[in-house]
């Protein structure tokens, strides 16, 4: 088999009009959305706002209650979708299965369908882990990876049916920062040498800015603005401005006192004690036993009952 194959042609993605709800609660409220073919786009926003169920409706696991999704203008739904163009998903758990070994899990569509011989799914699966920086670990199960090293796995997965659509489901969630680094490398990596296009959703800012050609907002089921990385940091919406600059808040500083050097049998003399603030200080003395001796003042224990 010649593992030189001419690269996958990326693909137009189109959504008109896409609305989902649950239980009376709608979730994907209009959207509509253009993806160029070979672009890496990513769609981001906050935990709750419909991300994921817009992917499970771009990939057709779902159905939306409205609108469509199109490729090259050819509704998802089309009984030769599948026969015409190649779409694979990279989860956000990576989805592998725990009682394969990774070859397996790479070759499982390509074995499963019978597209190609025992011989060509080996040298693909060889040429697919090797491009994710994972050369040789065919037998290893799934449990003795990393949680970066899984991701790759599930990455290689899809590479192997030479899709022209591939999407991402938080491809960084639950890693460390270089796993995350090395992941949103892969992405762009490929999206190079394959040239298929690329939906990644997450809520990575990060990430984000780093690989994407463009970036849609989602809010509330709602695309509130599309642009280039610079012209989302530009954006004057202050939707977006909050979710691009949040940050979390400094720790508060300690008002309590500390006495560094009580001695109390039994406890480490080298850790401070921290003591209430002024307002409630209590009074520390040692009897001849060694015990520790505590009473509160008078106006402090006022009002206080007994027991």
């Amino acid at each position: 088999m010649n593992t030189n194959s001419p690269m996958p042609q990326g693909v137009k993605l189109s959504v008109r009009g896409l609305r989902k709800s649950y239980n009376g609660n709608e979730v994907l409220k209009g959207i509509d959305l253009d993806v160029a073919a070979a672009e890496i786009f990513v769609i981001m926003g906050p935990s709750g706002s419909g991300k994921s169920v817009f992917l499970r409706q771009i990939i057709g696991l779902e159905e939306p209650d409205q609108g469509e999704v199109l490729i090259e203008g050819q509704p998802i739904q089309s009984p030769d979708i599948t026969t015409r163009y190649r779409v694979a998903m990279v989860f956000q758990s990576g989805a592998l299965l725990t009682s394969m070994t990774v070859g397996e899990n790479v070759g499982f569509y390509l074995a499963q369908h019978r597209l190609k011989t025992p011989d060509e799914i080996a040298e693909i699966v060889a040429r697919d882990l090797e491009q994710v920086g994972l050369k040789g670990i065919e037998d290893k199960m799934p449990d003795e990876l990393s949680g970066g090293m899984r991701k790759r796995v599930a990455i290689a997965r899809a590479l192997a049916v030479e899709p022209q659509l591939i999407l991402y489901d938080e491809p960084t969630s639950e890693l460390d920062p270089v796993s995350a680094v090395n992941i949103a490398g892969d992405i762009v990596r490929l999206n190079g040498r394959i040239g298929a296009t690329s939906v990644v959703v997450s809520h990575d800012r990060e990430l984000a800015f780093g690989i994407a050609h463009r970036i849609a907002m989602l809010d509330e089921g709602r695309i509130i603005a599309t642009g280039t990385p610079d012209e989302m940091k530009a954006n004057p919406d202050p939707r977006v401005q909050q979710f691009l600059n949040a940050k979390i808040p400094p720790a508060p500083s300690s008002s309590a006192h500390v006495l560094p050097n009580v001695s109390i049998p039994g406890r480490d003399s080298k850790l401070p004690l921290p003591v209430a603030p002024d307002d409630q200080v209590r009074q520390f003395g040692v009897v001849p036993a060694g015990h520790l001796r505590l009473s509160i003042p008078a106006a402090a224990a006022k009002g206080r009952k007994s027991g």
